[in-house]
């Protein structure tokens, strides 16, 4: 007897996702309700999840357009979230420029506070890509983390936009 994993969502082995990107190595998973983006979420490779709804179908569009083209510009309403610190970080980081990047320490200076807190926020970002963390590097050009992690799948996932978008 074969099972159907079904979600809260109501759709087969779409664990809260209203959609699934597919991307080069990687699966970009959006949860969302008709009115904003709740979260973006980096997956392992996997299958593509059609869009539960029109929101879920303007982002899964906009993040292909980006995927194949790293000029590409969002406009998705992103639920309000994080602390106030938080915020003026990602406010920060959503101002740095396609095809730049910035340092820890460079948006620490900005904010008054220091470059691990700036690093917590990054880590703490609840729409990646969309506000993007991943043009945050260490000092001295490493990587430094991703996504509160300092090595494997989602560090690889980083050193591929940051590529995807120096082409």
């Amino acid at each position: 007897m074969t099972t159907v994993n079904k979600t809260a969502s109501g759709t087969p082995d779409s664990p809260g996702y209203q959609a699934i990107v597919v991307a080069p190595g990687f699966c970009v998973g959006i949860r969302c309700d008709d009115d904003a983006l709740s979260r973006i979420v980096f997956l392992p490779p996997g299958p593509e999840i059609a869009p539960q709804n029109k929101l879920a179908d303007q982002a899964a569009r906009q993040l292909a357009t980006y995927l194949a083209n790293a000029d590409a510009a969002f406009d998705l309403p992103l639920r309000p979230s994080g602390t106030p610190f938080q915020r003026r970080v990602w406010e920060q980081i959503a101002a740095i420029p396609t095809h730049q990047t910035r340092t820890y320490g460079e948006i620490a200076k900005i904010l008054a506070n220091a470059p691990r807190a700036v690093g917590q926020a990054c880590g703490a970002n609840p729409f990646p890509v969309v506000v993007p963390c991943h043009r945050v590097l260490a000092s001295g050009g490493g990587l430094g983390g991703f996504a509160r992690q300092s090595g494997g799948f989602l560090l690889e996932v980083k050193r591929w936009l940051l590529a995807h978008e120096h082409r």
